[in-house]
């Protein structure tokens, strides 16, 4: 059994550009739901809105790339405002009816054979990320080594004892923008949630009556954590797209939202590097056991009469959630979390 490749595909996976669109948009979803508590249930909706804006922009209406990024930030932020308005100023089981079921009519409406021409339907849209990779600087065809690295054919390779780690030059450029990205927003929460602002939200989450006591206008507070939120959801959403070179539908279906509150919950709640922990560890997990059962039935030393390649997906994810469950019964609050984090006023 090849636990080399186990390990390389597992670090691969646990650092590169998928995880990085996750820790994204559980940035975004945890100053909603970790700090604010605001059960947001549409954070995929937010990101579908952030690539379908690009992807809209530069392919239908010739936009320049940029603007296409201005397009989508605006759509998302009409989104949390559609969302928002009716919902905030209602229970939070509310948000959380709406969110779920806008996240579903986006993804259906961009599905939609009528608007096939607009969004490319159910094949998706191409042709908006050549701006994007055209900035980028890592050499298509070189050959060069440093210490453990080596490029070779737009290909760079790490190579350790125990794994190497292999991309491409274009993965390369989607995982610096998207580090930068990361780190950006990091800082940027770091400094709001520590602000008196950052206070009030945490207020909110405990009990929103006080905080509306104290002469706070509860439902602005919400409304901006939503559309902060919802605006960072739409970057993880670019990201995305850009490093498919595609945007399709069915991409952004709901159990893109469950799995960021699965990162959340792993990496802890209102725990500013919780989102970027959680990534990493639900990424490295499900590809370490993706990779080592196909190869344990690969080598013979699992048996396809006990397990076939075919069912390798399914008891993945049912070995990923009897982690979580474990997880939420011995540490609920997740690796860095605190427990307190995890209640909510819901009235």
């Amino acid at each position: 059994m090849d636990w080399h490749f186990v390990f390389s595909q597992a670090l691969t996976q646990a650092i590169g550009p998928t995880m990085l669109v996750y820790a994204l948009a559980a940035i975004g979803l945890n100053l909603q739901f970790g700090y604010t508590g605001l059960l947001n249930f549409g954070q995929a909706a937010f990101a579908a809105m952030g690539a379908y804006g690009l992807a809209i922009g530069v392919v239908v209406l010739d936009l320049p790339f940029w603007w296409g990024i201005g397009l989508g930030l605006a759509s998302a932020v009409v989104l949390a405002l559609l969302l928002g308005i009716p919902t905030l100023r209602l229970r939070a089981d509310y948000l959380a009816i709406v969110t779920i079921a806008a996240a579903e009519i986006v993804r259906r409406t961009a599905r939609a054979t009528g608007l096939s021409e607009y969004t490319g339907g159910s094949d998706g849209m191409r042709g908006f990320s050549e701006p994007f990779f055209a900035m980028n600087p890592y050499p298509s065809e070189a050959t060069w080594t440093f210490l453990f690295a080596s490029m070779d054919g737009g290909r760079l390779k790490l190579d350790f004892l125990l794994f190497d780690l292999q991309y491409s030059n274009r993965d390369l450029w989607v995982m610096t923008v998207g580090w930068v990205l990361v780190a950006f927003f990091l800082v940027l929460l770091g400094l709001l949630v520590r602000s008196p602002w950052g206070r009030v939200l945490k207020g909110i989450r405990e009990d929103e009556e006080a905080v509306r006591s104290l002469g706070k206008n509860v439902f602005a507070y919400k409304m901006q954590a939503l559309v902060i939120g919802g605006l960072i959801g739409a970057v993880a959403g670019f990201l995305f797209a850009l490093s498919r070179a595609n945007v399709q539908p069915d991409t952004f279906i709901t159990d893109f939202t469950f799995y960021l509150y699965v990162i959340i919950i792993l990496g802890g709640a209102a725990r500013l590097f919780g989102p970027v922990l959680g990534a990493a560890l639900f990424w490295f997990l499900y590809s370490f056991l993706s990779q080592g059962l196909n190869q344990g039935i690969r080598s013979g030393a699992i048996p396809e009469d006990w397990l076939s390649a075919t069912q390798v997906g399914p008891l993945v994810f049912f070995l990923v959630g009897l982690s979580m469950v474990l997880l939420l019964i011995y540490r609920p609050q997740g690796i860095l979390g605190d427990r307190r984090e995890l209640t909510l006023d819901v009235r």
